[in-house]
């Protein structure tokens, strides 16, 4: 087939959910794509920042490739022997607690969102959630409404209630829009799709000062910062504070579908048996692919390698 022929076959057969670009992409390795016509590009959008590593890694592909000749599906109504061991590296590389997988940014709010609302029912009917303007945490019909951008919403009506919006790095905006049925406050340390803002400091150790004192969870939503993307594994570590839950995915899986829910030990505990689940979450396939991830960063140095890249960048794009 050649390009005009792939692209007449989604035309026909694809949904048109996205604007994509008149290129039909079939190679990828490390910083470099290659088309169906033969062309070279440097691939600087990677994926929405799921390629942390590049195309195809070696480390991911061997550690995929390995597995795939042994199983590829568990349920999770059984063990599987990298499960444990990639949630273990999670919580090594962040703060004590529990995961939960799924596959996506969107499945790890949406649960983040349940296990709020479940502790808040627990402890007196509390079930709203406060997040910001500008925000953007899925396109699942509650983290749509947990996304503050209109033009994610409409069409979409009536939207699940329990949501309010209130001014990103404004702390009494926050302290204004606390009711007895607040439950969790829920942000990006930066925010991507809102414009690449970024929380300061005093605003997130203030977050977390008022969640304490006010018996609320602070969730950080960590899709497109988390793994190594801002010079620290998790970005919430630039602020000398820890979230009570953390959302991953984008980068954590190295290009294969990931996602992680991780909550503080205080709340690890919350979803019982049957409340809350993922049929793929977790897979063997997924869960090899991401220790790779955690590896090569390590080994490759690659924390350090991007502190020193982004200010090389930030010093050059300024000029």
């Amino acid at each position: 087939m050649n390009t005009k022929e792939v692209i007449a076959q989604y035309d026909k057969y694809v949904m048109s959910t996205y604007g994509r670009i008149p290129t039909v992409i079939v190679r990828g390795k490390g910083l470099k794509v290659w088309d169906l016509d033969g062309n070279e590009y440097l691939d600087f959008f990677p994926g929405w920042a799921v390629t942390g590593l590049g195309h195809c890694h070696p480390k991911v592909v061997n550690a995929v490739r390995s597995y795939l000749k042994k199983i590829i599906h568990v349920s999770n109504n059984y063990y599987n022997m990298l499960q444990g061991k990639l949630a273990q590296k999670i919580i090594e590389n962040s703060f004590e607690g529990k995961v939960f997988f799924c596959n996506s940014g969107a499945e790890a709010n949406e649960g983040a969102i349940k296990l709020a609302r479940s502790y808040g029912n627990a402890s007196g009917a509390r079930y709203e959630i406060i997040t910001m303007e500008n925000s953007f945490h899925g396109r699942t019909l509650a983290t749509i409404t947990a996304t503050s951008q209109p033009k994610y919403q409409k069409g979409f009506e009536p939207l699940p209630l329990g949501f309010k919006y209130v001014t990103f790095n404004d702390i009494k905006a926050v302290e204004n829009a606390i009711t007895d049925k607040t439950i969790a406050i829920m942000l990006e340390p930066i925010q991507g799709e809102g414009g690449i803002n970024v929380a300061s400091e005093g605003y997130i150790k203030a977050l977390r000062v008022l969640c304490d004192k006010k018996d609320l969870i602070l969730i950080f939503d960590e899709v497109q910062t988390g793994v190594g993307r801002t010079g620290k594994m998790f970005c919430f570590e630039h602020y000398g504070i820890t979230p009570d839950i953390m959302t991953l995915a984008k980068a954590l899986g190295g290009g294969l579908p990931i996602g992680a829910m991780v909550a503080s030990k205080k709340f690890a505990d919350i979803l019982k048996p049957g409340m809350h689940a993922s049929t793929f979450g977790g897979s063997p396939i997924a869960c090899s692919a991401a220790l790779a991830v955690f590896e090569a960063i390590k080994k490759e140095k690659l924390l350090s390698n991007t502190v020193r890249m982004g200010e090389y960048l930030l010093e050059k794009l300024n000029k």
